[in-house]
């Protein structure tokens, strides 16, 4: 088999587990891609190394890839991962209605998007959003105090509440059910150019999904270098939020993302072919009889 090679830029959560697993497992060596993986400080950094080619797959959020769609550098989500991947951490102690200083990161992510829909259904008067650079900064910002709300995904939000530093109070999943979180995805350019490579990516990620499915233990074991927490907290977090390669699926609830996107100014316009779910179609026809067990299918 020719080995066909490949950078993952990758970042630290939950949702990134199938990416992890693909490379530590070996799925990706498998399906013939020679993949090397980096971990990236902040979301905001990849779609740029995205379009200079510099790395050629990421796992980053899908509102991300949708807002590339309105620019001439477009990006293409080509399979899901997190799913209802954002939660509002509350100081102990506190409920929803004394939050006075909220930490969320930077506009367009659904760490974000999760809290501005939030103000709409409870109000935001009294409240100051402090706006930090990283999702990291978010959570250190809850963790000293420096807020009295954070908004983190998983696994950050199981160990704050192990911790006994905050209490989750809401999630994506009870705003917008079933909306996608960070999501498998590349170029245009190079989807167009190299579809086989991306039928080998979406392949070994499929498959990568499915054992973390099967296998959160492993899974924690595997991803606690990566995120670079206690593999106790990943384990406990996955019992309530794994990855779902078809997530990106549930257009009402991106749909509704958009709206908002829309209505704070984020974008212009709804975007369109953002997704290309094709790739994924034919790896699931292909795995099904194999994987199907796990859950990972709806079609």
């Amino acid at each position: 088999m020719k080995f066909l090679q490949a950078k993952f830029s990758l970042l630290r959560g939950v949702c990134q587990t199938p990416a992890y697993v693909a490379y530590e497992k070996g799925f990706f060596r498998e399906e013939g891609v020679d993949a090397s993986v980096e971990i990236v400080a902040t979301a905001w950094l990849i779609p740029e190394q995205l379009e200079a080619g510099a790395t050629q797959f990421a796992v980053l959020p899908w509102t991300r890839v949708a807002s590339s769609a309105l620019t001439p550098h477009r990006l293409v989500a080509v399979c899901g991962s997190g799913i209802e991947e954002a939660a509002i951490v509350v100081r102990a102690g506190l409920e929803l209605s004394q939050i006075r200083r909220i930490a969320v990161p930077r506009e367009g992510g659904i760490k974000d998007l999760t809290a501005m829909a939030l103000f709409e259904c409870i109000g935001c008067d009294g409240v100051e959003i402090v706006r930090t650079p990283s999702g990291d900064g978010a959570i250190i910002s809850l963790f000293a105090q420096g807020a009295d709300a954070a908004a983190m995904v998983e696994p950050y939000a199981s160990a704050m509440e192990a911790l006994g530093v905050g209490r989750v109070r809401k999630r994506t999943g009870e705003l917008w059910p079933g909306a996608p979180g960070c999501s498998l995805a590349t170029s245009v350019a190079l989807r167009d150019a190299r579809p086989d490579l991306v039928a080998r990516v979406v392949r070994a990620y499929v498959r990568a999904a499915a054992y973390v499915a099967a296998n959160p233990k492993d899974t924690a074991r595997l991803a606690q270098k990566y995120i670079g927490i206690s593999d106790r907290f990943i384990e406990c977090a996955l019992q309530t939020n794994r990855p779902n390669v078809d997530a990106l699926r549930n257009q009402d609830a991106m749909d509704a993302i958009l709206d908002l996107m829309i209505r704070r100014g984020y974008i212009q316009g709804r975007p369109t072919g953002y997704c290309d779910l094709s790739f994924l179609e034919c790896s699931q026809a292909q795995l099904k009889p194999t994987l199907e067990p796990h859950g990972q299918f709806s079609i």
